[in-house]
């Protein structure tokens, strides 16, 4: 029996990856139920409630939203743009301010603005004796953008690996034009935000992470929660089920070949397909040893992943705070430009009308937290309630040096890696799973596919992170299963 003619479709996680995948399944006529631990689905996507008010985790802005841009055509198709609330970034000011803590960079503020010609304008009188390195630059990012939205390398008559032709490191890009630590420290932050330093992070996923903005970015006016919840109700609506509060304990399979999920309450459930839609570690731990090739176990084991992240939610007063449409990122780079430390900060309007909502996201600082690696959630205790509150309003005090004070601060909430860790199920609390990069592109290229027939990955590790990476991804887990024929027929974006 071909992949094509099997019906019945497991789905482990619930993540954008989870169902961008089911729904795309459940359109081309697949019998579709995404499994989910948690009692409410979403993953990173999903944001949590403090003091009534939505702190959001993974989700805080999206790129290529506009008509015919790439996401777009994406959500257009999944059958959602109509029900997420979107607000246009850009139109009055920046999308992103970066502030440069070391002077030696010679610049120490850059805005990225919408539109390629603007950005590359503000680059122009930004580096004015770097001219021929930016036009370099924009020629390279131009052209990747192209093939990009286009999503060639699904629908061109080429194998995927194409897309792996424009593989060589952004920092070896730098290397050989000649570009100043100030233009890589502004055009190489891209690949910082997605967890891959431009040293090893392949042109394309650069690419992929700064042309969806400069295309268009746009904020939801709601909340990731609600983005998790127009997701599951369309899958819903095609006939597909999101079950929660149940987690997977095994993936069952026979001579070779996937046969459904064991779950934890002791329930079997059979299926033709299963697809595991968390990180690729995990998938592999729920295969009894004997049921998957030894390489590939060590190959999926052996991948180096992204590091976590902290994130600081609190509530200052609207009156004093007024929310800003742009991001921030405070940033601090080492000599030659690269990043060695950043800030990201969000000041926006929260469920309360007289309360804004900051919001600070830095590195994971992973070493604070061993002492607490191995407990659970809610079960950490008042030392490490102290530690995170602590870190919190550290690093308040170091946001405020590009904010101003910040008066009234209202703490809400403190995430760890360990947070995420136990939320989604990522490994050391990864933050944007399979670290890209070119010191491991060919172990992690193709992760879409297993030595187990049936069974494929999803998710944020298996091409790119973010709503846009995570949604082509699903998109090239599909075409595997579907094949490329039935694909490019059915599957129009």
């Amino acid at each position: 029996m071909n992949n094509a003619d099997m019906k019945k479709v497991l789905i482990i996680g619930s993540g954008i990856g989870g169902l961008s995948a089911g729904i795309i399944l459940a359109r081309l006529g697949f019998e579709v139920t995404v499994v989910e631990k948690n009692r409410q689905p979403g993953g990173m996507m999903r944001s949590y409630v403090r003091q009534g008010v939505h702190c959001n985790v993974g989700l805080h802005y999206l790129g290529a939203l506009d008509e015919g841009q790439v996401l777009r055509r994406c959500f257009d198709y999944l059958g959602v743009t109509a029900d997420l609330p979107l607000v246009r970034m850009g139109m009055d000011g920046p999308i992103d301010r970066y502030l440069f803590t070391d002077k030696g960079l010679g610049i120490d503020s850059f805005d990225v603005p919408a539109g390629f010609e603007a950005y590359e304008a503000n680059l122009r009188a930004a580096f004015p004796g770097q001219h021929q390195q930016i036009t370099a630059l924009m020629t390279m990012l131009r052209r990747s953008a192209c093939q990009f939205d286009q999503l060639d390398f699904l629908y061109a008559d080429k194998p995927m690996q194409s897309w792996f032709e424009q593989a060589e490191p952004l920092g070896a890009v730098f290397d050989r034009l000649g570009c100043s630590p100030g233009l890589r420290a502004v055009f190489g932050l891209p690949s910082v935000l997605i967890g891959v330093p431009p040293a090893v992070c392949p042109q394309f996923y650069h690419t992929m992470a700064l042309a969806s903005y400069l295309f268009s970015a746009w904020r939801l006016t709601s909340n990731g929660a609600h983005m998790a919840d127009v997701c599951a109700r369309r899958l819903a609506s095609l006939g597909g089920q999101v079950r929660t509060g149940d987690s997977v304990a095994r993936i069952r399979t026979t001579d070779g070949c996937v046969r459904g999920l064991t779950l934890a309450s002791g329930e079997t459930i059979d299926a033709d397909l299963v697809i595991g839609a968390i990180h690729p570690k995990e998938i592999v731990g729920l295969l009894a040893p004997e049921h998957i090739k030894p390489s590939y176990r060590r190959r999926v084991q052996a991948l180096t992943d992204t590091h976590g992240m902290m994130a600081v939610h609190a509530l200052v007063p609207a009156s004093q705070h007024p929310a800003f449409a742009h991001n921030l990122f405070a940033i601090e780079t080492d000599a030659a430009g690269d990043t060695r430390d950043l800030i990201y900060v969000q000041l926006r309007p929260s469920e309360r009308p007289d309360q804004n909502l900051l919001s600070l996201i830095t590195s994971g600082h992973e070493n604070l937290w061993e002492p607490w690696h191995h407990t659970l959630s809610g079960q950490r205790g008042d030392e490490y309630l102290r530690a995170k509150t602590g870190f919190a309003h550290r690093l308040i005090a170091q946001a405020e040096k590009i904010t101003g004070p910040l008066n009234g601060v209202c703490l809400l909430d403190v995430s760890t890696p360990l947070t995420i860790r136990d939320w989604v199920n990522s490994p050391h609390g990864s933050a944007y799973g399979v670290m890209r990069s070119t010191e491991q592109l060919l172990s992690a290229a193709l992760l879409n596919r297993s030595s187990v027939r049936g069974l494929f990955l999803a998710g944020q590790s298996v091409m790119a992170p973010g709503v846009l990476g995570t949604i082509i991804g699903s998109l090239a887990t599909v075409q595997f299963i579907v094949g490329p024929e039935r694909f490019r027929k059915e599957v129009r974006i």
